[in-house]
């Protein structure tokens, strides 16, 4: 089992960045697609990203030629990064343009949750002091903290993400505390200021493994009879698949293995434009990178109406236009 910074560790860190010493990471792992799903799924390292600091955090699209990555994860000093992504004739990202840039001051403590919500605001986990932060479009500060304790929410998330449009729970904001394992649904509503109160923290199942990023499989993808989600899980070493209730919640009985022989699963993500999943590593030996794995649809183009899903017209505000596919 993995050995993630005690809150002690992150607190004392300071400036320099000479903890990471720590993470005493072992031989480099090998990872594979688990056997059930290896006939029709390849994993592939896109390796690391042009000068973006370890630990690598959570990960989302500005539009679809560009990511925002954390850096310097779980620590004061992290940030939020863009990177340009290069892709093959096909649409498949294949690596990695140019260098990594901090994207102004957001990400402090950032950890696997990074994601854009309703009205183009960006929603970060804060590891391990439990918050939860909002930077309105436009903007590259938090506007707003929200202490997700006040709310019961465990110590500290960890994974996020925002249900996607065709899916049970479309819309609905999930979150999972890192090590524990307990999941919530958060419920929003807007501040007046253009971010979001918690307004309550619904709990779900406790999963297993450590988790940390979430992303839900596109509908109709190979050997995904039922609506799923991969969750990046850190502590154990793997990404892990469940079929999901009506509410969009993992039911824990169907977990199996998706990707196995990881070191640190952090980050979660689903490529629009071809539907890959992409996943961050935190700690790894030899450094961490971001690992492709091909095979799932694209996703729907255009989200259902209604969901709390990544809006166009929120990223408008960050002076970009997410482009989608025909």
């Amino acid at each position: 089992m993995n050995t993630r910074r005690t809150r002690s560790s992150v607190a004392g860190h300071g400036t320099a960045l000479a903890l990471l010493t720590l993470l005493a990471a072992p031989a480099l792992a090998v990872p594979v697609v688990a056997p059930e799903f290896a006939g029709v799924y390849t994993i592939q390292s896109l390796g690391r990203v042009p000068d973006l600091p370890d630990p690598y955090g959570g990960l989302a699209f500005i539009d679809d030629d560009t990511l925002l990555i954390g850096g310097a994860a779980n620590f004061a000093e992290g940030r939020l990064y863009t990177i340009d992504v290069a892709r093959d004739g096909a649409g498949h990202i294949v690596g990695f343009s140019g260098s990594a840039t901090a994207f102004g001051s957001v990400g402090e403590y950032n950890d696997g949750g990074v994601v854009f919500g309703p009205g183009g605001v960006l929603f970060t986990t804060r590891w391990p002091v439990n918050e939860l932060g909002q930077t309105r479009p436009g903007e590259t500060d938090e506007a707003r903290i929200i202490d997700l304790g006040a709310s019961g929410v465990a110590v500290s998330p960890g994974g996020m993400t925002f249900v996607p449009g065709g899916m049970p729970g479309a819309g609905q904001l999930k979150i999972v505390s890192w090590d524990g394992g307990e999941w919530y649904t958060l419920a929003l509503a807007p501040a007046g200021d253009g971010t979001y109160d918690v307004v309550s923290a619904t709990p779900g199942p406790t999963l297993p493994g450590g988790p940390e990023g979430i992303a839900y499989v596109p509908p109709g993808s190979p050997l995904f009879a039922n609506p799923s989600l991969l969750i990046s899980e850190y502590s154990d070493g793997n990404v892990a698949v469940y079929d999901v209730d009506a509410a969009g919640n993992p039911i824990v009985a169907t977990r199996r293995d998706f990707v196995v022989g990881l070191f640190g699963a952090e980050g979660a993500l689903v490529d629009p434009v071809t539907g890959d999943f992409l996943f961050s590593t935190f700690g790894a030996a030899g450094g961490d990178e971001v690992l492709r794995v091909q095979g799932f649809v694209a996703p729907p183009p255009v989200p259902e109406p209604g969901s709390l899903v990544l809006l166009a017209v929120g990223l408008a505000g960050l002076g970009f236009a997410r482009r989608r596919p025909a």
